[in-house]
């Protein structure tokens, strides 16, 4: 258990069936003190998980219905190790605010009542965000609570990637292509600096984020250009369980032929499609990978992701001219040599030639010397960079002798 003396941020990362966390110093430190997650929400073997010191690994298999008991677990687990004098800050990913709420910065009522007013466009992440949040600062009053936009990192996408194709009105509403991944991407483009350099970090960057939910991105100079996912974390390509793009007219077509309601259909597209939806057996890649060589829909679903991954890839090296480095990340892209190894089959007119052991072997740099681009398989880490983020906003905060909202 942590002392009242102990400076420390606690890093929260909600997704939509999942709360990932890990507890920092408040000085950098590239390894937690613990991390964890909840996982499988929703399900009858849900998983509660943690990595650290002795008295704090475990594994445990339980039902976890939903999300208000996933957070109530979470915080009555945390509060018997955390004091709340313990906590300097709590760090949430946020997985966008809206076109006022780009940068990091502590959260208030105002920004409480912006991100509940923003729930209708993102009703599978920001309200399970919002009930950590207001759970955490009701048993954290002392700490900095502090939320870090997922989408931040893509605001510099010019407006050509930005702008939705539908009547300018909506603009003022906010809606755009606001882009997701983003502290996945910010913490890859960091690791691509430190263990590449400057160069490599300021070329063309093509970060292939792909899990359970997958997004591709392109970056140049730094900056992201565009990627694949939209307005809503369900665009771009297909996923374990999200359709990704989709012709339009089909939410009509539904409606009419099977007296779909819109909530039905945002329902499908976010829990019952993607490798779920063609499989019909599972959203979990390895299981299909697995079983491939015996079940066809299994096959169709795996050839469907990989199409789909290389076809956005090409997309991305398109919208910044070229591509330098390549970079696998997130469960799949980091863990499936196969899924790589046949996505990146057909883009050798993009100069992208593989080792074939080292990506077997799972090397970190898996590209063949023969090739133009440098392809690697990175971990990316999303609660470092929240703890990242929180420290900066902190030493900018204390710099400018600004006191924090009570």
């Amino acid at each position: 258990m942590a002392s009242p003396d102990d400076a420390l941020m606690l890093a929260i990362n909600a997704g939509s069936s999942s709360i990932k966390f890990a507890l920092f110093q408040a000085t950098p430190a590239r390894e937690p003190v613990f991390r964890g997650a909840l996982s499988d929400i929703g399900a009858s073997a849900s998983a509660f998980a943690v990595k650290g010191g002795a008295s704090d690994t475990f594994a445990r298999h339980f039902a976890i219905p939903e999300h208000v008991t996933a957070a109530n677990v979470l915080v009555e687990w945390l509060l018997a190790r955390l004091p709340p004098a313990a906590l300097q800050a709590i760090a949430y990913r946020v997985v966008h605010g809206g076109p006022a709420s780009a940068a990091t910065r502590e959260i208030d009522p105002a920004m409480l009542a912006d991100l509940y007013a923003s729930t209708s466009s993102e009703p599978d992440h920001l309200p399970h965000e919002l009930r950590l949040i207001e759970l955490l600062r009701r048993h954290y009053p002392g700490s900095a609570h502090i939320a870090c936009f997922d989408s931040s990192f893509h605001a510099s996408m010019p407006p050509v990637a930005a702008t939705l194709p539908i009547p300018r009105r909506y603009q003022a509403l906010g809606m755009k292509r606001h882009g997701f991944h983003g502290l996945s991407c910010a913490w890859l483009m960091g690791e691509l600096a430190r263990v590449a350099g400057p160069q490599a970090a300021a070329g063309k960057v093509v970060i292939a984020h792909l899990g359970g939910g997958s997004s591709v991105t392109a970056v140049e100079n730094g900056l992201s250009r565009d990627t694949s996912m939209g307005l809503t974390p369900a665009g771009g390509m297909m996923m374990g369980k999200r359709s990704g793009d989709l012709d339009p007219g089909l939410a009509w077509h539904l409606a009419r032929s099977e007296q779909m309601s819109p909530s039905s259909f945002n329902h499908m597209v976010n829990h019952q499609s993607g490798l779920l939806g063609i499989s019909g057996t599972s959203a979990d890649l390895r299981v299909l990978l697995a079983s491939q060589a015996r079940d066809s829909r299994a096959a169709e679903a795996v050839a469907m992701f990989c199409y789909q991954a290389r076809k956005t890839i090409g997309a991305m090296a398109a919208a910044i001219d070229g591509v330098d480095t390549l970079i696998f990340a997130g469960g799949i892209g980091e863990r499936a040599a196969e899924v790589r190894a046949r996505v990146c089959a057909g883009l050798s007119h993009l100069g992208v030639v593989l080792d074939a052991g080292a990506n077997q072997g799972g090397a970190a740099l898996i590209s063949d010397p023969s090739g133009r681009v440098c392809v690697r398989v990175m971990r990316t880490d999303e609660e470092a960079m929240l703890a990242d983020e929180a420290r900066a906003w902190l030493g900018a905060a204390a710099a400018r002798g600004e006191r924090r909202h009570d």
